[in-house]
């Protein structure tokens, strides 16, 4: 015949069994859970770095062009090509086609 120690024991370790079944799939469902979120945001930050590298490229393109747009010299080539411009004196020459 089973003792009731033993049969104690039992539903103890039966217990202890069925909680630690729980713990441990609550923790692999949030390990699981967070890995995903972490992918998900590092492929969120690695669009976002490649938008930063464009706009920081833009950026650059931008102050050049700022930098040519100072330069009087080119404001008068400008002037004169897309105007048609000339300065007093000077002689626009048009080719004939």
């Amino acid at each position: 015949m089973i003792s009731p120690t033993t049969t104690g024991a039992r539903r103890r370790f039966k217990l202890w069994l069925v909680a630690m079944t729980v713990i441990l799939a609550w923790a692999g469902y949030t390990l699981f859970s967070q890995m995903e979120r972490q992918a998900e945001t590092e492929q969120r930050l690695s669009v976002a770095k490649e938008r930063l590298d464009g706009m920081q490229k833009k950026s650059e393109e931008l102050k050049a062009q700022m930098k040519q747009l100072n330069d009087p010299e080119y404001i008068s080539q400008l002037a004169s090509k897309k105007q048609g411009l000339v300065k007093p004196g000077e002689e626009l020459i048009t080719p004939s086609e």
